[in-house]
């Protein structure tokens, strides 16, 4: 399959990134992840301006990967926060590899600001390939791509 002729417009890492494609909405994923689910903790960790933030935060709860719920502290007015569904869930991995990839390649060798850990064990974990056919973990440099269901292919006359 030679990757030219491929149709890119039904890409789903193209599509990722219209919802996740700048530094901020990922910041705020990570920190949903980490614990962080009030406007006002979003903004001072982060250190985003406000109308940043809160364009941020309702592009999240429009796409799903964020829901919104009030909560009221005693004495206080209603306010919302922020609590990551099913779908933002599904984003652990993307920042896992992040992770790993900015402890590769970003951080001074060993300059690891937090370690991944099984609960039980206490061991250090990473994100593996595994072969769904019997789970025995996949090198990446074996992989390669072949044609799936939503496959499309260009244009002839739109080659260049």
């Amino acid at each position: 399959m030679d990757w030219r002729e491929v149709d890119t417009e039904n890409c789903p890492v193209a599509g990722a990134m219209k919802v996740l494609g700048d530094k901020w909405t990922l910041l705020i994923i990570r920190d949903a992840f980490n614990g962080i689910r009030r406007f006002e903790d979003f903004r001072t960790h982060l250190d985003i301006p406000r109308a940043l933030l809160s364009r941020r935060l309702s592009a999240l709860v429009d796409q799903e990967i964020l829901r919104r719920e009030v909560y009221r502290e005693t004495g206080k007015r209603a306010r919302h926060q922020y609590v990551l569904t099913s779908k933002g869930l599904g984003l652990r991995n993307i920042l896992i590899a992040l992770k790993e990839w900015g402890n590769e390649h970003v951080n001074a060798a060993g300059d690891y600001p937090l370690e991944l850990v099984d609960r039980q064990t206490g061991d250090a974990v990473r994100l593996s390939l595994v072969r769904e056919s019997d789970e025995k973990p996949v090198n990446p440099r074996n992989l390669e791509l072949r044609p799936g269901p939503g496959l499309r292919l260009k244009a002839a006359n739109t080659r260049s």
